[in-house]
């Protein structure tokens, strides 16, 4: 799996996860629960990771999408 995005930014993993989900790529928002309790310290943050086959096209999406910004 690669990881595109880290963050605790709700509105950038909500945008992300729209796009990926809109062109058929499967996503994981990792960590989604631990960052909650975490709270604002920021230790852990949201990762969203996709299979290693489609990262690359994931990666052009964010971009296209200006949202590259985001990417790891």
């Amino acid at each position: 799996m690669g990881e595109l995005v880290r963050t605790n930014n709700l509105a950038a993993i909500s945008a992300v996860e729209g796009l990926l989900s809109a062109a058929g790529i499967p996503c994981f928002v990792a960590d989604r629960d631990m960052s909650v309790i975490d709270g604002l310290i920021n230790a852990i943050q949201m990762r969203v990771l996709v299979s290693d086959e489609r990262e690359q096209e994931a990666r052009e999406l964010l971009a296209d999408s200006d949202l590259a910004e985001w990417l790891r």
